[in-house]
């Protein structure tokens, strides 16, 4: 948010820089990001000056140039060449000397000496345009003559010089969103810092009734949606261009002056933080105005000049036949002020703050009224602004203030009660404060002391402060103002004796894998956790929709439920590099994912039916090899996903021995393995993924993807030691067996039987062939499977080859049916 400096010091009298106000503000919590100088004319009029034409005459080389000599009110009468047509002997000119840079819109350039047809030419005489004071280039400027020679143009036309700070404001800060909060704030702290302030509030003891007669009436239909709504007749009002300071406190926070009463309303808005808005009477059919909603799908055109189509839950601000306003969010066509306006009800109001945020995300709005409205205005300073901006109105576009303030309230919104400890401000602060200080900074925050009973203090919190309701609420605040850095660092250090948890051994786990998929070539990915509902229709089988965890206030379609899968976030980010030239892609991803289950809920703990797990997501797409002289092209392969998974079971202590990888179906992959344990559980899958899924991303490479269970597989590893092993004195033995085994027989099982038949001298089990064709019997496939055997204690003898081999041989044909070819 812009804060002008010069302002802001129309509200708080201060002997600081515009550098030591940013500081300030940054250490009680409001960050300034930057200071720009800004002025109400570009180039503050540097370097241009009043002149007096002494002599004028026609360029000898030029039927419309004149040779003039300008006294410029110092040194001698300078030469210059003009072609204006109204450009004369005696005139009183703005003069641009030598140097001068003039701007127009984001160009510039430099008056240097020249010749025009020959005629040396020392500077320019000036028209408006030429420099930002008007838009005309009909002729020059031409100044009273009672106009000093030599004053510069900046006094003449009285250009200011501002500072615009660039504040951050925080979500629950609302209340320092206008000059008047951040004036309040950084009174409070000069005061703790002794330095010499005072805040000024505007006035509006003047505020009187000018005419009893009748005025607009109002209805609030529903008081939920808007607990106060108050509102005033002005009649008789002159719709003319605002004065200078008024439109220089705008532009110079960047805003575009538009009418006096438009601009009224925009300046109150960034001085007090409520939004007003400022209706034309005759669009007030019926002469009431109507806060309540409508029925679901009525079109509403707004002031951009588009139609949209409302939700019965939209709070419309109405006339007796249509709706006029999007309460706290937009206005309509006809709402406005125009140049014919005569007479205007203005509007002070304040609105259910979460009705206006879902109303201004359904329609895709983000105003400056819905900003303050959705994060909390303040119910009670309505008819102060409603006051001040009718005072405003009068003072600057005539009218008469007309019929009694409407003020509808019917339930008071109370200050919220706190009641604060002196001795828990101390433990969290880790510094004693005295009552004296403690009290002196509540009563610069205005926060009330009602009592005090021995060591509590009961407070009273102001309204517009919405972010504070409990004591540590009020003890940051506290905090804040004291200053961070006025708490001491202690030189002894509060600690307990600590222990690795499982969560610690997870966390270290983590980071080796990511170093391995880093040495390996991967880059790791970080995803939103929100993702759009739409990619999950399609998944009946693997992600049901309806497991998907809802966002009940989204910000978009696109992030309206929580991730179930890593996969499309990964998909998101393959999609973006690809559309940017980058095809050829190894990615990994460590994230929490999210499952709703309805039939676990308890009562009404919604959080019991959500399911939280975390998992290792690893996409490979593209070339794994390209632009080699020395290898050609090669694509990646699934192969290539399973080789990097296997070596990341490795490093957790799960060989082949442990684990099992089968056949997987579902409707994210074309064709799939499933990891799971000898046990049946499930450590994750793996596979190339569906080209209708592809299709959604407009991806047209394939994409290979695996999605470990984290959880399950730390659960897995905890007891697996991973240590080096010397090399083994003694020899490997190598047999092979050509298997006949039917067609639905997978390799896994293969390996699991026989793993199972000798866990001690059986160290490997590798598929080398696969065959299906001629010579063979229907249904049927051959296998050729190699067996690595291994005695680290001695040389194995053929007597024990033989007996294991067997052993193998009639297990794998009891349990899978294998015979030897």
């Amino acid at each position: 948010m812009n804060i002008s400096y010069n302002w802001l010091k129309e509200y708080i009298h201060f002997d600081l820089t515009p550098t030591q106000v940013a500081d300030a503000l940054t250490s009680i919590g409001l960050e300034t990001g930057g200071i720009e100088e800004v002025e109400t004319i570009k180039g503050g009029l540097k370097g241009l000056v009043i002149g007096r034409v002494l002599t004028c005459e026609d360029h000898p080389d030029s039927d419309h140039l004149h040779v003039t000599t300008v006294d410029t009110g110092f040194g001698e009468p300078q030469q210059i060449v003009c072609g204006a047509p109204n450009v004369a002997a005696g005139q009183k000119v703005i003069v641009a000397t030598i140097g001068t840079v003039l701007y127009s819109g984001d160009d510039s350039f430099t008056i240097k000496k020249t010749k025009i047809r020959g005629i040396e030419s020392n500077g320019m005489i000036c028209a408006e345009d030429e420099i930002g004071i008007g838009t005309s280039h009909d002729g020059i400027i031409v100044l009273p003559d009672d106009v000093k020679t030599g004053m510069s143009a900046s006094e003449y036309y009285k250009v200011e010089s501002d500072y615009v700070l660039e504040v951050d404001i925080t979500p629950n800060r609302i209340d320092a969103a206008s000059h008047y909060g951040v004036a309040r704030d950084l009174a409070a702290y000069l005061k703790q810092n002794n330095l010499p302030c005072t805040l000024i509030k505007p006035s509006i003891d003047a505020f009187r009734i000018d005419d009893n007669s009748s005025a607009v009436t109002i209805e609030v239909e529903n008081t939920e949606a808007c607990p106060r709504y108050t509102g005033i007749t002005i009649k008789g009002v002159t719709i003319k261009e605002s004065p200078d300071w008024l439109k220089n406190r705008l532009s110079a926070i960047g805003l575009r002056p538009i009418n006096n009463v438009v601009d009224i309303t925009n300046f109150i808005l960034h001085e007090t933080g409520q939004p007003l808005h400022a209706f034309d009477m005759k669009e007030i059919k019926g002469g009431k105005v109507f806060v309540k909603t409508l029925t679901d799908g009525t079109p509403f055109v707004t002031l951009d000049e588009v139609e949209r189509k409302l939700s019965d839950k939209d709070l419309m601000i109405c006339n007796s036949e249509e709706g006029m306003c999007i309460g706290g969010v937009f206005g309509g066509i006809k709402s406005g002020v125009t140049e014919s306006t005569v007479d205007v009800f203005l509007e002070s109001a304040y609105f259910n703050p979460t009705r206006i945020r879902k109303t201004a995300r359904r329609h895709g709005l983000n105003t400056d009224s819905s900003f303050r409205f959705e994060r909390g205005a303040d119910p009670n300073n309505t008819l102060y602004v409603l006051k001040r901006a009718s005072l405003l109105i009068k003072e600057l576009a005539g009218g008469r203030i007309t019929g009694e303030i409407q003020d509808i309230y019917p339930v008071k919104i109370e200050n919220p009660k706190v009641q604060l400890s002196l001795s828990k401000v101390s433990n969290l602060i880790g510094k004693v404060l005295s009552e004296e200080t403690i009290t002196n900074i509540l009563n610069s925050l205005e926060i009330e002391i009602l009592s005090k009973n021995g060591d509590t203090l009961s407070l009273s919190i102001p309204t517009y402060r919405v972010d504070v309701t409990r004591d540590v609420d009020v003890i940051e605040d506290i905090l804040r103002i004291y200053g961070y850095n006025q708490v001491e660092m202690v030189d002894e250090l509060k600690s307990t004796l600590s222990y690795t948890t499982p969560t610690d051994n997870a966390y270290k786990l983590q980071n080796v894998i990511s170093e391995q998929l880093t040495g390996a070539g991967l880059n790791e990915i970080m995803n939103n956790s929100l993702t759009a509902g739409a990619y999950y229709d399609e998944c009946t089988s693997s992600f049901p929709r309806e497991n998907c965890v809802a966002v009940k206030n989204p910000l978009s379609v696109d992030l309206d439920v929580m991730r179930q899968t890593l996969l499309f976030g990964g998909l998101e980010s393959i999609q973006y590099n690809v559309n940017r030239k980058n095809p050829n892609l190894k990615l990994y991803e460590y994230g929490n994912t999210y499952f709703f289950r309805p039939e676990k809920q308890k009562g009404d703990d919604a959080l019991s039916a959500i399911k939280e797990e975390a998992k290792l997501g690893i996409w490979l797409t593209g070339n794994t090899v390209e632009n080699s002289w020395i290898r050609p092209t090669e694509q990646t392969s699934v192969y290539e996903l399973k080789a990097y998974i296997e070596s990341i079971l490795l490093r957790l202590g799960l060989n082949q021995k442990k684990v099992v990888m089968k056949p997987f179906s579902d409707d994210v992959f074309s064709s799939a393995m499933s990891i799971e344990t000898f046990s049946g559980k499930q450590l994750g899958v793996f596979g190339v993924v569906a080209k209708s899924i592809l299709k959604r991303f407009d991806i047209r490479s394939a994409v290979y993807f695996g999605e470990l269970k984290w959880k399950q597989l730390m659960t897995e590893s905890k007891n697996a030691q991973v240590k080096y092993s010397n090399i083994s004195k003694f020899p490997f033995v190598r047999r092979d067996l050509a298997l006949l085994v039917d067609k639905n027989v997978s390799f896994a099982e293969i390996e699991k039987t026989a793993i199972q038949t000798d866990k001690k001298l059986l160290k490997e089990v590798s598929l080398f062939d696969v065959y299906e064709g001629k010579n063979l019997p229907e249904g049927k496939k051959s296998y050729a499977v190699s067996f690595m055997l291994l005695d680290e204690e001695k040389t194995l003898n053929e007597q024990q080859i033989d007996v294991i081999m067997s052993k193998i041989q009639k297990n794998l044909e009891t349990k899978s049916g294998a015979k030897l070819r």
